[in-house]
């Protein structure tokens, strides 16, 4: 196997190196910085994006599952980085553990259905180093999406890939298992790609406006109550909440109906994404923790400077009411290792917005900021608050704006966060181990817990053409 020495990183989590790999650089922001290191990581079959038809009464048990076989991958990382067994062991072990645990899933699944043909080939993961694909790619051409109406009008990368010509920089090494040099691109250097759908006669061109904060409360954890209820550390990585300030693994319907919000309007709903660490040498409270720095999270936490949370019409038509605890997860954790079907992430600069990246960083000029905003699904199926795989109940807009077939529009949540990052310094989201902290992972999750009467006070907005909030 190509891969030969382990880096261990803040508390125990490692990124993969060749022998021969080197860094190299300044902390002058102005020169550009290298790094010839290519980091390795575990790429192993995404199961949850599989089982689009669980019964509702094995979901609890398969999601359980379905966090545990991200626990085992965060776990042969760590035993890479004590140097207890080499990769190859690694990967048998492994193979081992998410056998045992994919026949549980199929044996909960086939108290009440058809257990899932399959299950079995996907139990092998692989190390992979190859990085010129699934979203690891860079330079002209890489796959970016441009646009706020759902992210799936693409425009081109025409960035030059490198570090350097911009304020923010690499300090001219890999801290933890990411990013590289190659991940952050010049935003002076890309062209223009945000394409937008023109209204219709009927439009909804309002908006609503929840005024959350920027979690000036520092109201953080590294659950995921959408993806793995009940689990601690179901992320593997840590989120920034603002609006409910109650929501873990542990939330309920019920729980989050009682919880305080950081919104001045009453907005209780759940609004939640990874926090963005400069990597500046300093250390976060949470470097020796799950989460943190013992699976790869290392750096300094940026409060955002400003955090908008919109929510806006249709261009083809009127939109109706969420329901309320309707999930939306947007953008895929995973999207290094499974490929870029799901990804919807969007990074820019303040002052160059009309150009979106998804699989690089921006390097912004001096005087703006590192914009990332999300643009979530805005049709919705009309029956279901989820789905077996957190997808399938929702949908993007098609590329006139309209709903697919068997779906209607409701009000689309567009969040913008800003940052103001340090010249010099890279910065980076915080992700599961084996993703190295690329920008193309990049997500962003939402429980909707307004009133029935702040939702009709929005649909009325958006649909009377008004702008609220």
């Amino acid at each position: 196997m190509a891969i030969v020495a382990a880096l261990a990183l803040g508390g125990g989590g490692a990124a993969i190196i060749a022998a021969n790999a080197s860094a190299s650089g300044t902390k002058d922001p102005g020169q550009e910085r290298t790094l010839s290191a290519r980091a390795g990581t575990i790429s192993c079959p995404d199961v949850g994006q599989k089982l689009n038809d669980v019964p509702r009464q094995a979901r609890a048990e398969v999601d359980r599952n379905l966090a545990e076989l991200d626990s085992q991958v965060a776990g042969a990382y760590q035993r890479m980085a004590r140097k207890e067994a080499g990769p190859d062991s690694v990967l048998t072990t492994l193979q081992q553990q998410r056998a045992a645990t994919l026949d549980r899933i199929g044996i909960a699944i086939g108290r009440t259905a058809q257990r899932p043909a399959g299950l079995e080939e996907m139990s092998a993961c692989t190390m992979r180093t190859d990085f010129g694909g699934k979203g690891g790619g860079g330079g002209q051409g890489g796959n970016q999406q441009g646009g706020n109406q759902g992210g799936n009008n693409q425009g081109g990368n025409q960035g030059d890939g490198q570090q350097g010509g911009g304020n923010q920089g690499g300090n001219g090494g890999q801290q933890g298992n990411g990013p590289s040099p190659q991940d952050f691109v010049d935003i002076t250097k890309v062209q223009p790609n945000v394409k937008e759908p023109q209204n219709r006669n009927g439009a909804s061109t309002g908006s609503f406006v929840s005024e959350c904060g920027v979690n000036e409360q520092a109201i953080r954890n590294s659950d995921n109550v959408i993806v793995a209820p009940g689990v601690g550390n179901g992320a593997h990585h840590t989120h920034d909440y603002v609006g409910n300030k109650t929501t873990n693994a542990n939330s309920t319907n019920e729980s989050l109906a009682a919880g305080e919000t950081t919104c001045s309007n009453g907005d209780q709903s759940t609004y939640y994404w990874p926090v963005v660490r400069v990597q500046d040498g300093t250390q976060e409270k949470d470097a020796d923790q799950l989460g943190g720095g013992l699976e790869g999270n290392v750096g300094r936490i940026l409060t955002p400077k400003s955090a908008t949370i919109e929510f806006k019409g249709s261009p083809v038509g009127k939109v109706t009411a969420m329901p309320r605890f309707l999930r939306i997860i947007t953008g895929d954790a995973k999207a290094f290792t499974n490929g870029t079907a799901n990804a919807n992430a969007h990074w820019s600069c303040t002052g160059f917005e009309d150009r979106q990246l998804t699989d690089k960083y921006p390097l912004c000029p001096e005087g703006s900021d590192v914009v990332r905003s999300f643009a979530f699904q805005s049709c919705w199926d009309g029956k279901n608050i989820d789905s077996a795989n957190h997808r399938d109940h929702v949908a993007f807009a098609q590329e006139d704006g309209s709903c697919p077939s068997g779906f209607q529009a409701i009000p689309q949540l567009v969040n913008k966060i800003t940052y103001e990052v340090p010249a010099g310094e890279t910065y980076a989201v915080d992700g599961f181990p084996e993703q190295l902290h690329k920008p193309i992972t990049d997500h962003d999750d939402f429980i909707n817990v307004m009133s029935d009467q702040l939702m009709k006070k929005a649909v009325d907005c958006i649909n009377s053409g008004r702008k609220c909030g």
